[in-house]
């Protein structure tokens, strides 16, 4: 009986990724790899939500993945309202959990 080599998709196409490095949310570090977008360093960790709606304080995360529907809204590196479906992980990225619409500590 032959030994079967467990197959992945990055051993199919011999992907030999960089190694993992770090980002934070909320001060939590979390682990990312090089390609991810935050929200799916965020999801990879097991985070599901970032952002609470300005009304009703409600939980958001990603929804639609392809920065559409804004749900993902996050501070990056203390800019409001990125979409972390579409911005790369960095290492040292500070991702904070946005409160309504990212600009309570600004002057309108």
């Amino acid at each position: 009986m032959s030994r079967r080599r467990r197959r992945t998709p990055a051993a199919l196409v011999r992907a030999r990724p960089e190694p993992a490095f770090e980002i934070s949310l909320d001060g939590r570090p979390l682990p990312a790899l090089p390609g991810q977008s935050l929200a799916a360093a965020l999801w990879a960790a097991g985070v599901l939500s970032w952002r609470r709606t300005r009304g009703s304080g409600r939980p958001r995360g990603a929804f639609c993945g392809i920065g559409s529907c804004h749900d993902c809204l996050a501070t990056v590196n203390g800019t409001p309202n990125q979409r972390a479906c579409l911005v790369p992980a960095r290492p040292g990225d500070a991702v904070t959990t946005q409160e309504g619409h990212g600009r309570a500590g600004l002057a309108v």
